[in-house]
């Protein structure tokens, strides 16, 4: 249908855990549409979601992908959202575009607790939801009110199932909508076939029918007024009900089908079209000025090392036009996605999902408006804090400086991403959600950017410090033939408290040493802390010049340097030097059926657990506190979701410096020799 025959312009966002059928699902939807003449797998790699290098060497969706058909005179457009916990933050800013989010679980109850933090993201923002439970024929011989009532556990929003399952032989084959009465048998890979209600579900469906009414009527009073006078609603007056509280997030509808079979896929169509909010209501959620004519919102970047720099936007108003100004700077083409293919178009209307090329100003969450780049909105949400870290280093070191731009361009495309040069070690360490998440960063710099590079845990800063005084005595004498070097001091060196630094005392009297050479002292004194015996940065001492000799042709800055260096060398091994490492509080939140393993995680990595409490606005959840070495926390995200479902995380900072001896001192010490060797 050409675009000015397109009544409205819509979109929806898959979402839901690793390995729900996201993928397959909107595949189903594309077939069932007729976009697409045969349906891909993820298996096969021939998924239109998963066209990514990445995605097909995983078997799993890397990125959110985008895609559209046409459906009874809409256009939709579909987000294809990852699912693994640690791509969560590409998922939540595909939803902020959306109209409604379709959330696909699977028909298993035990997995009920994945679904938390997707329930609490889209109740935060008000962003309506349907629950669309997949797999349905994997269910067995459990019922699906159990399945719904394990996701109810975990959503603040009341789940409404929308049908009840046909069996036969212990086989769901088809359903009965609750609102309109009909009964559905499932024909594989075709549109289901309208049959008689059966007999022997009339007495399930009208106590499930009763049920979903008096679930809608909570937020509706007409609705409850009518069934208290125990009459009979109108199927019209019921489905206007529920469209209303779904675009406010009052309800959650529960279809379920089997995407893998195109089961119950038409009847998900059907409700997109009929509940899902138009895009004038979605975008009162963007917060765009009313005196603007025209206005876009970027959700995802994508950056290429020569197709350039691709804007995902959604267009909350007017029509965008090609050439035209747009957020302080001029739109380079207007395409429309599918996968990894590319259509260009003349313009774009209120409703669509584009992308839009060289906008190089505007990042994901920008408001762009014909006159200005209004930046994210207050209730964007958060960048989640980094939980897993990599030392980054080309393979090739003429890549160096390439990399830094590529990182740049990555870190656009991933806002999830944080690149640091870690000023203790030296490092050049990568961020992000997970080893995953970091695998999959490298993997696209090599795909994308043509560098290669390696990754290693980022070494633990540690430092030394010192536990006695001493005095020392050291002198600098050489000659070379001409002018020479020579430079005497006496020092006194001390410990400090912890957190007090390097201190330098000037105690010369009487000329001993000329004023010009003391700050030379001072500064060999603290190039030599840079690494002290244990071959670590030394702090928290004090170093008092008490003494020492000059030669009035000879004696020069550097030779001042040079002894100060020399004496801190041979004091600091007498000083009795000792390892300090760091220590983070951290604040571990899982749900509270987990807390105890937690804590059992906690105590087996030397940790110190300050106690636990509920986690605020997280029913169900708690939030461990706990200080522990930061040495302990390389691969603890990956212990941490393992023990949870995958749904546990955690955030730190830094807590102090701390004396630490015997096995794990012996090991930091001699990786650290290691390191250094290598160098």
């Amino acid at each position: 249908m050409p675009h000015s025959q397109i009544r409205t312009a819509r979109c929806a966002a898959l979402v839901g855990p690793y390995l729900s059928g996201k993928t397959t699902l909107l595949e189903s939807l594309l077939s069932a549409t007729g976009t697409i003449a045969r349906k891909g797998s993820v298996r096969d790699g021939n998924a239109v979601g998963d066209t990514a290098p990445e995605a097909k060497a995983r078997k799993m969706s890397t990125e959110v992908n985008a895609a559209s058909f046409e459906y009874l005179g809409e256009r939709w457009s579909i987000l294809d959202c990852p699912g693994s916990v640690e791509l969560a933050c590409e998922s939540w800013n595909a939803l902020m575009a959306a109209d409604l989010a379709v959330v696909v679980a699977e028909a298993a109850p035990e997995k009920a607790v994945l679904l938390a933090p997707l329930f609490k993201m889209l109740d935060d923002h008000r962003i309506p939801h349907l629950l669309f439970i997949n797999k349905i024929d994997t269910l067995g011989e459990q019922r699906v009110r159990d399945v719904v009532t394990a996701y109810q556990a975990v959503s603040a929003r009341k789940l409404v199932l929308r049908a009840v399952p046909i069996r036969e032989k212990g086989v769901v084959t088809g359903l009965v909508d609750l609102v309109s009465e009909r009964a559905y048998r499932f024909n594989p890979h075709k549109p289901a076939n309208l049959v008689a209600l059966p007999e022997s579900l009339r007495d399930h469906e009208a106590e499930a029918r009763q049920a979903l009414l008096e679930s809608v009527a909570d937020f509706d009073d007409g609705l409850l007024e009518t069934l208290l006078e125990d009459v009979a609603p109108d199927s019209g007056e019921v489905y206007d009900t529920m469209v209303r509280e779904l675009a406010d997030d009052l309800i959650v509808p529960v279809l379920f089908g089997s995407a893998e079979n195109d089961n119950g896929v038409r009847r998900l169509l059907k409700a997109l079209r009929h509940e899902g909010p138009e895009v004038t209501v979605t975008a009162a959620r963007a917060d765009i000025p009313p005196d603007a004519a025209v206005a876009v919102q970027v959700i995802k970047t994508q950056t290429g090392s020569h197709a350039g720099k691709l804007s995902l936007a959604r267009v909350w108003r007017g029509t965008v036009t090609d050439g035209m100004a747009l957020g302080g700077e001029r739109v380079s083409g207007i395409f429309r996605l599918f996968g990894h293919e590319q259509t260009k178009l003349p313009q774009a209307s209120a409703g669509d999902l584009v992308a839009l090329g060289r906008l190089d100003r505007a990042a994901t969450g920008d408001r762009l408006t014909e006159k200005a780049n209004l930046g994210r909105p207050a209730g964007w949400p958060e960048r989640p804090a980094p939980v897993h870290g990599l030392a980054l280093h080309a393979e090739n070191r003429n890549d160096e400086v390439k990399l830094s731009a590529a990182m740049q361009k990555l870190m656009e495309e991933d806002p999830a991403l944080t690149l640091d040069a870690a000023p203790d070690t030296g490092e050049l360490v990568l961020w992000g959600q997970g080893d995953i998440h970091l695998r999959i960063a490298m993997d696209r710099l090599r795909s994308k950017f043509n560098v290669a590079v390696k990754g290693r845990a980022p070494q633990v800063p540690y430092q030394e410090t010192i536990r006695r005084a001493t005095t020392h005595h050291a002198r600098h004498k050489r000659q070379t033939g001409g002018h020479g070097q020579f430079a005497d001091i006496q020092v006194e060196i001390r410990p400090l408290p912890r957190g007090e630094g390097i201190r330098f005392e000037d105690a010369v009297v009487g000329g001993a040493i000329p004023r010009q050479y003391i700050p030379a002292v001072e500064a060999g004194i603290r190039e030599a802390a840079a690494r002290g015996p244990l071959g670590f940065p030394v702090v928290d001492f004090a170093v008092t010049l008490t003494g020492g000799q000059f030669h009035a042709v000879d004696s020069s800055d550097m030779a001042f340097k040079t002894v100060a260096r020399q004496a801190m060398a041979d004091a600091l091994p007498a000083c009795e030097p000792v390892l300090l490492e760091p220590i983070l509080t951290v604040t571990v939140a899982v749900p509270a059926e987990f807390t105890p393993k937690v804590q059992r995680l906690v105590t087996g990595r030397r940790g110190q657990l300050l106690g636990f409490d509920a986690r605020p606005g997280w029913a169900g959840w708690d939030e461990v506190k706990a200080l522990l070495p930061q040495a302990e926390m390389q691969d603890l995200i990956v212990e941490l979701r393992s023990l949870s479902l995958g749904v546990g995380t955690y955030t730190w900072e830094f807590e102090r410096l701390q004396e630490v001896a015997g096995k794990a001192a012996d090991r930091a010490v001699e990786i650290r020799r290691e390191v250094l060797a290598a160098q």
